[in-house]
């Protein structure tokens, strides 16, 4: 190999070399076991992330603070799911009211409205108020299931927002890590083309061999087609997050900033009491089971009658006026079908409720479980390529290097290390995105942030 081709191979190998070292070495991010987390670079901060309209701008970077904030600002799903729950907390005093009452007049005589026939005690003018009243404890029980659904649903509105949070999060990961494989990806062909170029010098001086220039075309075809995937997964993205934000799907997003590893110390056992404590899906299915447990009460009230209280003045001709004073009852003869069913009907709902909380529990307990064995595992794969396979690889690189330049090693063998070592850099911030995405999905079941 001339000079200047080795020196110009040594200097493009030692950026690579250089920026996978810096994976190994970094000082930031921290894991359960107090290992070190590399990160990218500090980012310059955004000038700017919403306008007028609440919509994110165009500034230098964006993150994902900023994005979960017009999330929960703009999202269809949060802002359906409150107006749902003051929907419910309205239905309460409506639930606890009497009847309206009934008023009604008329009168008995001449067919002119209001207009009596005088000398005759049968005809009148006539005045009637009259108002239901529930058997007692009915309009408390109404209350009280009320109470108890709009209760529900604001642990509904709570977990949609969340959920909602959950999903900005994975996105913005995803967002991460297909700009970070891009940038990685177009820096290792651009090495790649010159290392081909090099190939060429040596096979047209006749110190290289055709297979080492077909090889590298190789490579850098399958980093086209890499390139082709990531760029199709970063559209899709970046598609999910203005979908999320409630914009345009097409309109741009800065690029993110950069990620830090969170720093996760709970073990599985505080996931899952904290889950059993704080998940709003259990939570709501606990006002439904209270809700149901007040509506059989309020069915096995049905059998009690109701009341009916009226008061009545006549007006008549040339006589006394009239007062009179009525009470009524509703008699369940019919309780065979009607009051019998109705408990019937609020006993298996209070069922299907307590069959609800016990699937969520279950749900729950799985999901738990699930994520943290899928964030665990990336954790030990970033401390695994950061500090072993990255600076082993960046080791066998330089070997093969070396041996290259003294003939001991064929430039097949150098191009192989050469890709291992990019290849462990995008699986690296890979490792990242999943990590902080199993995060951000268990958030939504502990209600607790994970990821800041």
């Amino acid at each position: 190999m001339n000079k200047s081709l080795k020196k110009q191979l040594w200097y493009l190998i030692a950026g690579v070399v250089a920026s996978c070292a810096a994976i190994a070495s970094a000082q930031t991010g921290s894991t359960t076991s107090g290992s070190e987390i590399p990160t990218a670079p500090v980012p310059t901060v955004p000038q700017q992330i919403t306008t007028s309209s609440g919509q994110a701008s165009q500034g230098s970077e964006i993150t994902l603070q900023e994005l979960v904030g017009v999330a929960l600002a703009q999202n269809p799903a949060i802002k359906s799911a409150a107006e749902r729950f003051q929907a419910q907390r309205a239905r309460a005093p409506q639930a606890r009211s009497l009847p309206d009452p009934m008023v009604s007049g008329g009168w008995m005589g001449n067919i002119t409205p209001f207009s009596v026939q005088k000398g005759d005690p049968s005809s009148y003018r006539g005045l009637t108020v009259s108002q239901a009243f529930p058997t007692p404890g009915k309009l408390a029980l109404r209350g009280k299931i009320a109470d108890r659904e709009a209760e529900a649903g604001r642990w509904e509105y709570e977990q949609t927002e969340r959920q909602v949070v959950a999903e900005v999060k994975a996105a913005y990961y995803a967002y991460f890590y297909d700009t970070k494989a891009i940038q990685i990806t177009e820096k290792d062909k651009d090495l790649l083309l010159k290392l081909e170029s090099i190939a060429e010098a040596r096979y047209r001086v006749g110190k290289g061999i055709q297979q080492d220039v077909l090889r590298a075309q190789i490579e850098v075809s399958r980093i086209d087609q890499k390139l082709i995937v990531l760029h199709q997964e970063e559209h899709t993205v970046r598609v999910r997050l203005n979908t999320l934000l409630n914009q345009d799907p097409e309109s741009p997003l800065p690029p993110p900033a950069a990620v830090k590893a969170a720093d996760f110390k709970l073990s599985l056992d505080d996931l899952y009491t904290m889950a059993h404590e704080n998940d709003p899906g259990l939570e709501r299915d606990k006002r439904m089971i209270e809700s149901n447990q007040f509506a059989v009460s309020l069915a096995q009230k049905a059998y009690e009658p109701n009341f009916d209280v009226a008061y009545s003045y006549q007006q008549r001709p040339d006589m006394q006026d009239m007062h009179g004073v009525m009470v009524g009852v509703n008699i369940p003869i019919f309780f065979r079908s009607k009051q019998r069913e109705g408990v019937i009907e609020a006993s298996h709902g209070l069922n299907a409720a307590r069959r609800e909380f016990d699937d969520r529990l279950t749900t729950v307990n799985f999901e738990i479980k699930q994520q943290y064995l899928a964030a665990t595992a990336s954790r030990d794969l970033m401390n695994l390529y950061s500090k072993a396979i990255v600076p082993q690889s960046s080791l066998a690189l330089e070997s093969s290097m070396s041996s290259y330049e003294v003939g001991k090693v064929d430039f097949l063998s150098m191009l192989d290390n050469f890709i291992y070592v990019l290849d462990y850099e995008v699986n690296y911030y890979q490792e990242l995105s999943n990590f902080e995405t199993a995060l951000a999905r268990l958030e939504p079941l502990v209600n607790t942030d994970l990821t800041e």
